[in-house]
């Protein structure tokens, strides 16, 4: 892997330079016989998948710990903290325009944004190798979407078509509609999962794609996915195209195991700035030293505990999975000092040091009581989860529910049921403790069963569950459904007058530099702007 990122620096140093670049200069770099000008775009493939793991050249793991954790995993409240630095944005929705809402910006369009468009760019017309890397080329534009779906999600009206296009001379790309972005997204993907082709293998794929090591029905089930993810983010609000892509994506096949999860792995070397996990390392004691200063909530401990406090018969079975207990956790060791699933204890949302100490009748150091993140599942070499099949089954479930497209087979409790299992049992690849079994499985599902009255909720919340960790997607999922119904906090002094936020900033230095965003950016672009598929502008 190491030499992998030598290969890799030196490819991207040569993009780079390329679009520094006057036309009249490239042309002379283009016919120099003794310059690189030809790179096989496999490796710009692997780049991308690091890259969409918040990996990659070079550090950005504070997309992570700023956007991914700082912001969504507490406005969502699967976390809280008493902190009223970075992370109060998602807490107490305080305004903090520069690491939350900076870092994905800078991340994605110059990270995966970037290195996608040239794999697409060079397997084009025109491109020196167009015609081959066919598979590259389309698990490119299946990652592209991927990119630039959180970007609008995050964002709402943003540079896309004219994204990327330095090298052309587009220094202040043009703004799009989200709208209009969607509908070019979903016709991507299904002209991606379309093109992918096991029978025209591309030399070097397997090798370069760590996700899946060239398996092309994988690919296929990931794109098919995030299409059906695309089509019910928009069911809201364009009914038409919604049940077209749920249609194509079902009959594409989506994921349905937990061995076509999207999962990045990840090393503890070369270094500690390559190969690592972003999330973990944002917990880990010396580096991010999150696990100090955030907790998990009150929000989601009462739901994995369950209305019984006084029994575990009711206990949701990843509560002991999510957190490791009331510890002390240095880099050299963990000390369990709670670990009875009955005396766990969330956070509550909304709170700074003084309030907690209110609350709790004295000074407290609120990691001697409340309930932290698991160090099992944050050690610096964990795996990355991107995307993983208990999301479809749920949407699955829910589009048979609201009648949203069509060849759905089963009923809206088997793919309910079939999406709590999923959730339940994909903790395995961080720990072999995390196992549960079929019969936990099974006593979990009859203590809540499926209620056809409440599916929407039901289903709302089980989705809620399973994206822990990727907590970014999970806002997305809570700001369309309104589930689960969660209580806003109304920190003195906040930015939204006391509601979850809604979206993302756009960075100032865009907003400043680039003569397109007056009339281009969704407005009100504040923490309480809201995206077209939220019910916003087009």
């Amino acid at each position: 892997m190491k030499q992998l990122y030598k290969i890799l620096g030196s490819a991207l140093l040569i993009v780079t330079f390329a679009a520094s670049c006057d036309t009249d200069e490239l042309h002379e770099l283009n016919i120099n016989p003794n310059a690189v000008n030809e790179i096989d775009v496999n490796y710009f493939l692997t780049a991308a998948e690091l890259s969409a793991s918040n990996n990659g050249l070079r550090d950005d793991r504070y997309t992570d710990w700023r956007t991914n954790i700082g912001m969504c995993a507490h406005a969502i409240q699967q976390l809280a903290s008493t902190s009223t630095g970075t992370i109060s944005v998602g807490d107490k929705y305080l305004e903090n325009d520069v690491e939350p809402s900076n870092a994905p910006w800078d991340h994605f369009f110059a990270g995966d944004g970037r290195v996608t468009y040239e794999i697409i760019k060079q397997t084009g017309p025109g491109g020196y190798s167009e015609g081959h890397k066919i598979n590259t080329r389309h698990a490119a534009r299946i990652l592209r979407v991927l990119c630039f779906h959180r970007l609008t999600d995050w964002y709402g009206s943003i540079p896309y078509f004219e994204a990327n296009k330095g090298i052309e001379g587009i220094f202040q790309p043009v703004y799009d509609k989200q709208k209009a972005i969607y509908t070019d997204l979903l016709k991507e993907l299904d002209e991606a999962c379309a093109g992918l082709s096991s029978s025209n293998l591309d030399e070097g794929f397997a090798a370069a794609d760590y996700y899946f090591k060239g398996d092309i029905a994988k690919w296929k089930k990931f794109g098919y996915s995030l299409m059906l993810r695309l089509a019910m983010r928009v069911s809201n609000v364009d009914a038409t195209m919604a049940g077209t892509y749920v249609t194509k994506a079902v009959a594409g096949g989506v994921m349905s195991s937990n061995d076509d999860n999207v999962i990045a792995t990840m090393a503890l070397g070369p270094s500690e700035w390559t190969n690592q996990n972003g999330i973990s390392r944002g917990f880990y004691p010396g580096d991010g030293g999150q696990w100090e200063s955030s907790f998990l909530s009150k929000t989601l401990v009462d739901k994995l505990m369950g209305p019984d406090k006084t029994s575990t018969a009711d206990d949701d079975p990843r509560l002991m999975i999510f957190t490791g207990g009331i510890i002390q956790w240095t880099a050299n060791e963990v000390i369990y000092l709670e670990t009875d699933p009955l005396k766990m204890r969330g956070l509550p949302n909304g709170l700074d040091g003084a309030m907690l100490n209110t609350l709790m009748g004295g000074p407290t150091v609120p990691r001697e009581h409340f309930s932290a993140v698991n160090p099992k599942m944050m050690q610096d070499d964990e795996p990355y989860m991107i995307m993983n099949a208990a999301e479809s089954e749920f949407l699955l479930a829910e589009a048979l529910q609201r009648s949203i497209g069509t060849g759905i087979t089963g009923s809206v409790k088997s793919h309910y049921d079939n999406g709590v299992k999923l959730a339940l049992q994909m903790y395995t690849i961080y720990d072999p403790s995390f196992e549960i079994t079929g019969n936990e499985v099974n006593q979990y599902l009859a203590t809540y069963p499926f209620d056809d009255a409440q599916a929407l909720e039901m289903i709302g919340e089980q989705m809620w569950l399973s994206k822990w960790m990727n907590w970014w997607d999970a806002w997305s999922d809570y700001r369309r459904t309104g589930f689960p119904a969660l209580t806003p906090t109304n920190y003195p002094g906040n930015a939204t007058n006391g509601q979850i936020p809604t979206k993302l900033t756009i960075p100032a230095y865009e907003a400043t530099g680039n003569p397109n965003y007056p009339t281009g950016a969704t407005q009100p672009d504040r923490l309480i702007g809201k995206v077209w598929w939220d019910g916003g502008p087009e």
